[in-house]
């Protein structure tokens, strides 16, 4: 009696395909000595650059300000004190701090040159003839301060300045609109720095892969699409992770600094909805450049044709941020519409739209319409790679076909 032959074994479904691929890869990637080490990278650059302005920042503070010698008259002297503390009392400018020098000890250059007190420059001459001297940059500083010190000096009697009754609102609207055009630019910057260091994983992770075989094995007993699904959603978790550490080491930065680190003005939804907007167009971006390195690396055999395939890419990137950029001032004109339309602009042009808009319908179709192109993306890249990697197709005239030659007992047969 003959063995019953052995059902054949179907296939995993394409999500659940993409999810056995997505838990390998991320399971391994995040285990490895070499995503630890991935992380401390772009830890060191902040490291040092928070170092670096903190200490910049105390040099600041301890060197002394430059103050403005007065080499006049003792009169002359006089009346330019009490027309500096008018002006500072009254006007509430803040003007430069004098010293004064007695008349023709030493010439401008050689009180310039003195060690005594951190001079910028000397005021020499009479009042109706004075005489600056000092660096170019701090003779630019200081002209219009002490022309209007002179100017109050020389008056018979000090100005009398009006009492103004203040009225502070919040904000006016051209403040809030000029600041939260920087809240969507740094938001775009920050956007283009993740995706373009994080991104270049999928496409190492494929080649490597592809020299050892791994994933022609894959390939043979899982749908192409649910392996580049599910290499492209593991990768998205591995950057998640990524930036929630560095997210945590940039908040205690924040909280040492205080208030000498820059505040950035709320955005018009608020800072909860721009974070998690924020979220879903880095993750919309990832799988938008991930799908484009995935076909790349479908192209590509070797570390150095993924180099040379790759870098048109990452120099179109560079070009659609700067166009992103310049979108966000023109957000509700045909260069923001163009830029929200085209997939791979999209996302920086949203999100600089969340900054400034508070409509929320937008996003929706933006999302919508981006997870569009992903898919087409990740089709277009399985296609290339089951015909260029798989040899799927159509096979040439006479493959497969095998011969006996006669003298082995049988007419040749073609098998």
């Amino acid at each position: 009696m003959s063995e019953s032959a052995a059902p054949p074994t179907e296939r995993l479904p394409l999500w659940r395909a993409a999810w056995v691929i997505a838990r390998r890869d991320f399971a391994a990637i995040l285990l490895s000595r070499a995503f630890f080490f991935f992380l401390l990278g772009p830890l060191f650059p902040i490291i040092v650059g928070g170092l670096a302005g903190g200490i910049g920042s105390q040099v600041r503070e301890t060197a002394p300000p430059p103050v403005l010698a007065v080499a006049m008259t003792a009169s002359d002297t006089e009346r330019i004190e009490a027309a500096r503390d008018s002006l500072e009392g009254s006007a509430g400018l803040s003007l430069p701090e004098l010293a004064p020098v007695e008349e023709g000890s030493s010439s401008p250059e050689e009180v310039l040159k003195g060690t005594e007190r951190n001079y910028g420059a000397v005021l020499s001459g009479s009042l109706a003839e004075p005489r600056l001297t000092g660096s170019s940059g701090q003779l630019e500083r200081w002209r219009g301060d002490i022309a209007l010190l002179l100017s109050e000096a020389v008056r018979s009697e000090a100005t009398v300045f009006p009492a103004i009754e203040e009225s502070a609102v919040a904000a006016a609207t051209s403040d809030l609109n000029r600041s939260r055009l920087i809240t969507a630019q740094a938001s775009q910057v920050l956007l283009f720095l993740l995706s373009m260091l994080l991104a270049g994983m999928v496409l190492s992770n494929l080649v490597e892969e592809k020299a050892n075989k791994i994933i022609e094995i894959l390939a043979a007993s899982i749908p192409m699409d649910a392996v580049f699904l599910g290499k492209l959603f593991a990768m998205l978790a591995v950057s998640l992770v990524g930036i929630t550490v560095w997210g945590g080491v940039a908040g205690i930065f924040l909280l040492l600094g205080g208030d000498a680190l820059p505040a950035f003005p709320a955005p018009v939804i608020g800072w909860t909805g721009f974070i998690a907007l924020g979220i879903l167009y880095f993750a919309m971006n990832y799988l938008l450049l991930g799908s484009i390195f995935l076909a790349i690396g479908s192209l590509a055999t070797t570390v150095r044709e993924v180099q040379t395939l790759s870098m048109p890419v990452t120099m179109s990137q560079i070009l659609i941020f700067f166009v992103a950029s310049l979108a966000v001032t023109q957000i509700e004109g045909w260069m923001g519409i163009a830029g929200m339309i085209f997939p791979l602009s999209s996302p920086y042009v949203m999100l600089a739209y969340a900054a400034q808009e508070g409509a929320l319908w937008p996003h929706v179709l933006a999302l919508a319409w981006q997870a569009l192109f992903v898919y087409l993306f990740i089709k277009i890249g399985a296609s290339l790679f089951r015909k260029r990697v798989m040899k799927s197709g159509s096979q040439p005239r006479g493959a497969g076909r095998r011969w006996r030659f006669p003298g082995m007992g049988r007419k040749a047969e073609r098998v």
